[in-house]
């Protein structure tokens, strides 16, 4: 265990940059970005307007607005403000897909490239262990730095929205914090990590697998293979003679080997499969957020999508182990 802590620091300290700095300043960008938006909007409306700090919204202060909303309402603006919060923090978890489908695909073809495994390999370290720690890596420490990232970022959001609600002469503990729930937003978010880790290992182990194979340009042969195969089928009408259409192996082979890294990708297959998923009309941001609660999100568990794609990713895990042993370190 000692020697597996200290391969997790190795892949940290390697890559710093990816797991920790880019889903923090990419939710740094977005803050930014909002604040800019704020600021110009409130300059287009005060050269637009009588140039009064007080806004109203349908001739209510801000300030009063609580006051004269039902708590209906109340509840739908808290809604909104909680769809706010869910859709700032895709932002990390966008970089998120990036920096761990790029750092699969180099971490067992750069230390062949830079002759560096040759140190490794001199240390009382298996195979297995190092594969294993790229996996952890990928599968739990990057996803738990952009989930606390993603946190942070719908937090600084309101905070946002709080400080041009007291600009203006409202109570953010009433117009903001209030309605709006950022503690469960926050919890829903954490609960997906463990879907997101089972639905992205076959992606996983299909980088890994490659990065462990290939002598040259891997980022070719992992997106190559599962495309040209997909044409192949799809031209000879493969799926045919087992009667399926070929976007089964197109969605269920070829998006599962490539497209695993995204979070929240789980969604769309369970749309298409689920029939409770495919009549899902939202009538208002509520049922949106509630598409997103930790409750609809663990129910990926209960599809056996999931459980067979994880075992073909703990096969080619195995695989990437195996190759990892047996290639030439030239």
């Amino acid at each position: 265990m000692n020697t597996f802590k200290w391969l997790l620091k190795r892949e940290y300290w390697e890559h710093r940059g990816g797991f920790f700095w880019a889903p923090l300043i990419t939710g740094a960008i977005f803050m930014l970005l909002t604040t800019m938006a704020v600021i110009a909007g409130e300059s287009m409306r005060r050269s637009t307007d009588d140039g009064g700090t007080i806004l109203k919204m349908n001739g209510v202060e801000i300030g009063k607005l609580t006051q004269t909303m039902s708590p209906g309402d109340i509840a739908e603006m808290g809604s909104g403000l909680d769809l706010g919060t869910l859709l700032a923090s895709t932002w990390p978890f966008l970089v998120l897909a990036f920096v761990v489908f790029f750092y699969c695909l180099g971490a067992l073809f750069d230390e062949r490239k830079d002759r560096s495994i040759l140190f490794w390999k001199s240390l009382p370290l298996s195979d297995g262990q190092t594969v294993l720690s790229k996996v952890f890596s990928a599968l739990v420490i990057a996803p738990v730095i952009a989930t606390i990232a993603a946190i942070g970022t719908s937090m600084g959001f309101l905070v946002i929205l709080s400080g041009y609600a007291l600009f203006h002469g409202g109570n953010p503990l009433t117009l903001i914090w209030g309605p709006a729930s950022p503690l469960t937003v926050a919890f829903n978010l954490a609960a997906a990590l463990p879907v997101f880790a089972m639905w992205a290992l076959p992606t996983v182990g299909w980088l890994l697998l490659v990065s462990a194979w290939s002598k040259s340009k891997p980022f070719l042969w992992a997106l190559l293979v599962p495309l040209f195969a997909g044409i192949l089928v799809s031209w000879f009408d493969v799926m045919e003679m087992l009667g399926m259409k070929a976007s089964w192996f197109w969605t269920n082979i070829v998006g599962r080997m490539l497209l695993g890294t995204f979070n929240g990708i789980d969604m769309v297959y369970r749309t298409a499969k689920d029939p409770a998923m495919q009549n899902f009309n939202p009538d208002g941001p509520q049922d949106v957020v509630a598409l997103f609660s930790a409750q609809n999100t663990w129910s990926a568990f209960t599809h056996v999508d999931i459980w067979v794609g994880a075992a073909a990713g703990v096969v080619m895990i195995l695989a990437a182990v195996y190759f990892r042993r047996t290639r030439d370190e030239g």
